[in-house]
């Protein structure tokens, strides 16, 4: 942002000034400093702002006489300062209506230049400097080898230019947030923010400040006034992880800006208008959490007009591993910049066979650990590697406790039909291979189907004792 020799930044200043006529005034004050001055009552001007550059509004009170002020909602949705001329304290009391609380600052209509410049300079040092767009990152394309993961991009692609909400479901560490990303930049919107928010890390105490934005002084810490998720979202996409996760309080308030695309910044009295689309992500059973009343089907069917299913790291096969394993490690070590980044066939073999209930998110760890160690050693070591393999073996993801709030059905539980239904889906999955779209076709079902009966009744490779193996990894 340039600056002028006295250190005050590029900045606009809009003005109203009904039948004041104090434009004039206004130029001949800041003639020396680098401000545009906006006569934004005239017919047709272009209100589309700078938003690189701080602003600030001058309105005499005179544009009030009849009907109510045009430009509130403007000001309102722009949260920059405005400056009331001839807004004496009597004149806000009888028209608190024009005056929310972030608009707060006053001149007499006989301002001094001072008294202009003072407090016009004061109000733009105030205003944080905006940072500029980031470059943009070149696309990453999917490693996509198996079937299943052709097809999921084949349903993004189609879906992207829709503007339908959609939800994204799988296992953790699949990618959600990738995929969800993938539609965006592939949609209408991909110029547009990609707002991400994990709504499990949102206490619910902060839900409607977080999510709604909030104006200066709404409440105790409110120093200014801040955009929402849904509102940083506007002409973009908000992507929302973890649905599953928000409270029936907040569900509700959640539905109604999606019926109404409507929303109103805590600690202000107007509505703003939003388009943004929404993509929600979950690793939960939506379905299985509107029956047991833990998440309402209204907005279950308002999330689920579009459904992804992304499938697992192990549901993708053996080459797609390899596949991906390459394009990581080779990422990992341009990164540390070591040009030899072909992993050994030895290594690539080894990996192939191996099982990933932690997904792609499990096989980040592994890569960032044999990476280091080529790092380290300078050079591929098996022995040293091996160790590496061993110790993740070791540390028995797979038996860690899955959270009570999952309600999974114990293994040794449920009723008999429910235990006979398991032990038909394991005999499957282990004359499959535990490939789960072979399975799936076997019995009948579609993946997402087999996918939540697996939740349901807890089935997982190596919780049935007929896998023998205690950790991440299996030659099986």
């Amino acid at each position: 942002m340039m600056e002028s020799s006295g250190g005050v930044p590029e900045f606009e200043l809009y003005v109203w000034e009904g039948n004041a006529d104090i434009v004039a005034r206004v130029e001949r004050v800041f003639a020396d400093l680098p401000a545009t001055i906006v006569l934004a009552e005239q017919p047709g001007i272009n209100l589309e702002r700078d938003e690189l550059r701080p602003a600030v509004a001058l309105v005499s009170v005179s544009v009030m006489a009849g009907d109510r002020f045009q430009a509130l909602e403007w000001l309102s949705a722009q949260a920059i300062p405005v400056i009331w001329v001839a807004a004496t304290s009597s004149y806000r009391s009888q028209h608190q209506q024009f005056f929310p609380p972030e608009h707060s600052h006053t001149l007499p209509a006989e301002f001094s230049h001072a008294e202009l410049r003072n407090t016009v300079l004061k109000l733009v040092s105030a205003i944080p400097p905006a940072v500029s767009p980031a470059p943009a990152v070149p696309r990453e394309e999917f490693i996509a080898v198996s079937q299943e993961m052709r097809e999921l991009l084949g349903e993004a692609r189609m879906v992207a230019g829709c503007h339908s909400n959609v939800l994204v479901y799988g296992e953790t560490g699949v990618g959600k947030e990738r995929v969800a990303r993938y539609v965006h930049e592939h949609s209408t919107r991909q110029n547009g923010p990609f707002v991400a928010v994990n709504c499990g890390a949102i206490p619910e105490t902060l839900f409607e400040a977080e999510f709604f934005g909030h104006v200066k002084g709404a409440f105790t810490g409110a120093v200014a006034t801040r955009k929402g998720y849904f509102e940083q979202a506007n002409g973009g996409t908000l992507f929302l992880d973890e649905i599953g996760e928000l409270p029936l309080q907040q569900q509700v308030k959640l539905l109604r800006v999606l019926e109404s695309r409507r929303v109103m910044r805590v600690g202000s009295a107007q509505e703003l208008e939003l388009d943004f689309r929404l993509v929600a992500a979950t690793n939960r059973d939506l379905v299985e959490q509107v029956r047991q009343g833990a998440f309402r089907a209204d907005l279950y069917y308002r999330l689920a007009v579009i459904e992804l299913y992304i499938p697992s790291l192990d549901e993708r096969g053996a080459a797609e591993k390899i596949a991906l394993f390459r394009a990581l490690m080779a990422r990992y070590l341009e990164d540390v910049g070591i040009e030899d980044q072909v992993p050994p066939d030895w290594m690539l073999d080894r990996v192939a066979g191996m099982q990933f209930p932690g997904n792609v998110r499990e096989m980040l760890n592994l890569v960032e650990r044999l990476g280091l160690l080529r790092l380290v050693l300078g050079a591929w070591n098996a022995g040293r590697s091996e160790q590496v393999f061993n110790r993740m073996r070791s540390l028995g993801f797979l038996h860690v406790p899955v959270s009570a709030s999952e309600d999974f059905l114990p293994v040794s539980g449920g009723t008999e039909a429910e235990r006979a239904e398991r032990m038909r889906i394991i005999a499957a999955l282990e004359k499959h291979g535990w490939r789960r779209q072979d399975t799936a076709a076997e019995l009948g079902i579609s993946r997402k189907a087999l996918w939540e009966k697996m939740r349901k009744l807890q089935i997982q490779p190596g919780n049935d004792g007929s896998l023998a193996f205690g950790g991440i990894y299996s030659s099986a």
